[in-house]
């Protein structure tokens, strides 16, 4: 199984570069990196697997990076793989009060 995530700032309408992300399997760190300038990152390169998984997004350092307010001092996302030869990609919709998110092809 391979996870992938893209994260997008939605207000300003482009890919949020430099946000460290981190992959949890249960409660072990198995991945983690930072986006890229397209908003793109693969925290694991390798199988991991099935049951739940965490992104953690560390958005808070990110927008203070910007010198701009939020809310999130992170964002969580939980996910739970049933498919571990299948990919996973889970894109994150960013704002500085809010977010959403949904399951990527």
């Amino acid at each position: 199984m391979s996870v992938s995530t893209h994260v997008l700032d939605s207000v300003l309408g482009r890919p949020a570069a430099g946000i460290a992300v981190r992959l949890y399997a249960g409660g072990d760190l198995v991945g983690e990196g930072v986006t890229d300038a397209d908003g793109r990152c693969r925290p694991a390169g390798g199988p991991t697997a099935p049951g739940l998984h965490r992104l953690v997004f560390d958005t808070g350092r990110w927008f203070a990076g910007q010198g701009r307010d939020a809310f999130w001092p992170e964002v969580v996302l939980t996910f739970d793989v049933r498919d571990p030869s299948g990919h996973h990609h889970v894109p994150l919709l960013l704002a500085p009060f809010g977010y959403s998110t949904y399951r990527g092809s």
